[in-house]
């Protein structure tokens, strides 16, 4: 099972890109919790030049709160993580694929709840 849904984009810039993924995220509900430009943290920790790529953290509140709800340590999974990184021939999006990460835990309420939220993240890439 692939654990991620992906798009790739193209004529469009990365930072265009971030603001048009945190514009679709927003209209499913997301917020961005975090956000890790993993491109300026390899350059300040490890001196390494690399390209383009952010991590952002996002979150749909009522959901979370379902899953904590249903599974106390869940939070241990959350945020959803999307990735916007930079390629060669464009830009990619991507979003965890929380059924995916999910099956490592043994708990049938939230398999309805990964599952929404799996459609949720899918409409958002498809709309980009």
């Amino acid at each position: 099972m692939k654990y991620y849904h992906e798009k790739k984009l193209k004529n469009i810039s990365f930072d265009e890109a971030i603001i048009k993924v945190t514009d679709a995220l927003k209209e499913e509900g997301f917020g961005i919790l975090t956000e890790i430009d993993i491109k300026e943290t390899l350059k300040k920790k490890l001196g390494e030049d690399f390209r383009p790529y952010r991590i952002l953290g996002a979150c749909n509140p009522p959901f979370a709160y379902k899953a904590l709800l249903a599974e106390g340590k869940i939070g241990a999974m959350l945020p959803c993580n999307v990735i916007v990184q930079q390629l060669e021939d464009g830009v990619e999006v991507a979003a965890v694929d929380p059924v995916a990460s999910m099956q490592a835990v043994d708990n049938k309420a939230l398999e309805e709840i990964a599952s929404e939220i799996r459609d949720k993240l899918r409409s958002v890439i498809d709309s980009l």
